[in-house]
């Protein structure tokens, strides 16, 4: 199963060299094997990876709203450069950002002097499995950005509460929205209970049809009999008993107005299906077509 998931990672505890002059803080910690929100990486997603992360751009804060919605310029920040995989640790690369930005000071400083307050966040493509309780990401299809996040301890909650969500959605059960969404199941409800119905009374006037020897829909010469207009009525009909008092009804028209009539056997019932049907006939054409 392919999910689209926001990551967080700090470097606390890794080694950041700055290098403020030029821009570059080498050797931050880009994800792990293990992630905030609970999920487990497989080494070989992170090592495949390495590609996706190489001159990924890296933005200040997340986009509002989509997490694929454009950047404005001014939040451009700089690239991740020299991906690396380190077995049992995760990956990690090189920061280059634009020293002149308004944020680059305040950067460099963090990384130096307090280098847990450097968080990155990342909106990837993975594909996923359950084992368990766990969420295992098995490999990183595309990653949409790497985004420089303030006080990322904190930020965690915001999507820790996206990672609920997700876990909510692969825990839901029909009954379970049932019992919390009854709304939400009716109106899914609503238009199939109405196409069953609708197909349930065609198939029912098909057979009052049959049984009062009148043509089925698409039979031949059938609009001189059960014209468009008059099926129209029979599947608006109020009830069962008006259903079948309107079909006897037809029939004895037909046979009173022809003095007999020789039964005509459908040849195709494409009306059961709910295709489209030829126009109606006026009345004045449907009554010269009994007398025929």
């Amino acid at each position: 199963m392919e999910q689209r998931l926001q990551e967080f990672v700090d470097s606390t505890g890794q080694s950041i060299r700055v290098d403020a002059e030029r821009g570059v803080l080498r050797g931050v910690k880009l994800l792990g094997l293990a992630s905030k929100n609970g999920r487990t990486y497989r080494e070989a997603a992170l090592a495949s990876a390495i590609p996706l992360y190489e001159g990924a751009k890296v933005n200040v804060n997340h986009p509002k709203g989509s997490p694929i919605a454009p950047r404005d310029y001014q939040d451009r920040l700089g690239v991740v450069r020299e991906v690396k995989h380190r077995p049992g640790e995760g990956l990690f690369g090189d920061l280059h950002f634009n020293p002149k930005h308004a944020l680059a000071e305040q950067l460099a400083w963090d990384a130096q002097h307090a280098p847990e307050q450097v968080g990155l966040s990342h909106n990837v493509l993975a594909r996923t499995k359950r084992e368990g309780d766990t969420t295992v990401v098995e490999a990183i299809t595309r990653v949409e950005s790497v985004d420089l996040v303030a006080d990322p301890a904190t930020t965690r909650g915001l999507f820790e509460h996206t990672a609920a969500n997700a876990q909510l959605l692969e825990s839901l059960t029909v009954e379970r929205l049932s019992s919390e969404r009854a709304d939400l199941v009716e109106a899914i409800e609503r238009p199939l209970v109405e196409q069953l119905a609708l197909l349930k009374r065609r198939v029912r006037i098909a057979e009052l049809l049959a049984e009062h020897n009148l043509p089925l829909p698409g039979a031949r010469h059938a609009e001189r009999v059960t014209t468009p207009a008059f099926l129209d009525t029979l599947i608006s009909a109020a009830s069962e008993e008006v259903l079948e008092t309107l079909v006897a009804d037809r029939a004895a028209l037909a046979r009173s107005a022809t003095g007999g009539y020789r039964p005509i056997v459908a040849r195709e019932q494409q009306w059961l299906a709910g295709e489209p049907r030829r126009p109606a006939e006026t009345a004045e054409q449907f009554a010269a077509s009994l007398r025929r």
